[in-house]
């Protein structure tokens, strides 16, 4: 990989993409193994910086890094110098003084990634900016959904829910439909407008104008950090017309997969028992995010391109 900082989707070439995908496959060896660890970023000081809240990203970008033997710091914004005023910029700087190889963010401010990567000579991973992109989230996401149909060529993937304020969602569509994949998307009018038609989608009204037709159905939650209430039908209503319950699930296809970035609103945008079935790949997702991220760091941080040193 070429570029210097992982910032988005939108606009990365298939071939990119493609590279990344066939390097987190041979990552997940190094899950396997008993001692689950590689020399290859050993020396490299890996820095994340989450202004939001955060499980399985943060998480597993840190696990990612150990596994590839580079040291680590998490520094914990409600504990930090923020709290006492101090901006941004002045936070990173302080950072760079560290000697940092590459900064994993996340911040409630769309671009805020891309500033601090204009601005700084180590590797910045955006985990999420405001509504704009998860790249990261997005390639996971890919990398499950090729699993099982060896191509995103040709296929149909749903996306249901708050897609107007889902990061997830605006980088699966750039994702998707880059690799080839047809995208439907469907959610509540204030939370599925019409101005998303600028993006390469086809809007639809309710999740059952797009279940029978899809190869994935990817449910999201409500993104109630970013929602007024006036947006936000009560969470009944919402699970009767938008929620994943069996019922629709039947209509689905047979071998249909069941995707969700979580955390799980169980009961609103899916049932426990559609999220726990056999077409939910929701776990597999999780495992693969941890190969995704040691490709993503494995890559900016010097690897050559496709793995051959990975193990």
């Amino acid at each position: 990989m070429t570029r210097k900082d992982l910032l988005g989707l939108r606009g990365m070439p298939r071939t990119e993409i493609e590279n990344i995908l066939s390097t987190a496959a041979s990552m997940r060896e190094v899950g396997r193994r008993k001692i689950k660890k590689v020399p290859t970023l050993r020396g490299r000081l890996v820095v994340t910086l989450f202004f939001e809240n955060s499980t399985r990203t943060r998480t597993s970008f840190e696990l990612a890094a150990k596994r590839l033997s580079a040291d680590t710091l998490s520094f914990s914004v409600s504990t930090s110098s923020t709290t006492k005023g101090e901006s941004l910029m002045d936070t990173a700087r302080n950072i760079h003084a560290m000697s940092p190889d590459a900064i994993i963010m996340r911040h409630a401010c769309a671009g805020a990634p891309h500033l601090l990567g204009r601005s700084f000579p180590f590797s910045v991973i955006n985990a999420g900016d405001g509504i704009n992109e998860h790249p990261s989230q997005a390639l996971l996401d890919m990398l499950t959904m090729q699993d099982h149909w060896g191509s995103l060529e040709g296929r149909t993937v749903a996306i249901v829910g708050d897609v107007q304020h889902s990061r997830v969602a605006r980088s699966n569509i750039y994702g998707l439909t880059t690799m080839g994949a047809r995208v439907l998307v469907a959610g509540p009018g204030t939370m599925c407008r019409r101005e998303l038609a600028g993006l390469p989608v086809e809007r639809r009204h309710t999740i059952d104008d797009v279940v029978a037709e899809a190869d994935a159905v990817m449910m999201l939650r409500i993104q109630r950090e970013r929602l007024g209430k006036a947006l936000l039908p009560s969470a009944r209503e919402y699970a009767a017309f938008y929620g994943l319950d069996l019922a629709r699930l039947q209509r689905a296809r047979p071998e249909v997969l069941v995707m969700h970035p979580g955390p799980i609103n169980r009961g609103v945008e899916i049932g426990a028992d559609v999220a726990d079935g056999e077409r939910s790949v929701i776990l597999d997702q999780v495992t693969n995010g941890i190969a995704v991220r040691m490709a993503l760091l494995f890559l900016l941080l010097g690897g050559r391109e496709g793995g051959e040193d990975a193990g």
